[in-house]
């Protein structure tokens, strides 16, 4: 299948591409997830699923910071502080859930990357896969994928 870069879109109320991450999103702040908002899902989307990677970190294959799958195709939003609703993934921290921005002081900019994509099949995968996992998990389904990228730094 072909995958479309275009159709998908992403965004958040709170921040928009390659601008800062409100400090509320971070391990400096509160550190609840975004509220995200997604539109232009093709039609023949069965579900979705989101990642939050920092490639800056200085860990060989970056930082992961939320993993959410299992998504319904007709979902086209995660509040702030939610995702609950949804399968988690485990992040690099080794936990569940949305863990936010915290690089180390005087790293420079890092960048988030909001990845959502769009999944051709309903897979119903188990709790728990960190993002190598999921990613082999949905690479024959995507087929459509957006990106929102946030930046923060200390």
């Amino acid at each position: 299948m072909k995958l479309r870069l275009k159709d998908l879109e992403i965004t958040s109320p709170v921040f928009s591409t390659l601008s800062a991450i409100p400090k509320l999103y971070t391990s400096d702040g509160e550190n609840v997830s975004p509220a995200l908002q997604w539109s232009k899902i093709p039609p023949e989307t069965k579900q979705l699923a989101l990642i939050c990677h920092d490639p800056d970190a200085p860990l060989p294959w970056g930082f992961t910071h939320w993993i959410v799958y299992n998504i319904p195709a007709d979902i086209t939003e995660i509040e702030e502080a939610g995702g609950d609703l949804f399968t988690a993934g485990v992040n690099s921290s080794g936990s569940k859930g949305y863990t936010g921005p915290a690089p180390p002081s005087g790293h420079g900019v890092h960048h988030y990357y909001f990845w959502l994509y769009a999944l051709d099949k309903s897979l119903d995968l188990k709790a728990g896969l960190n993002r190598e996992e999921l990613l082999d998990a949905i690479a024959d389904s995507i087929t459509a994928q957006a990106r929102l990228v946030g930046i923060y730094e200390r």
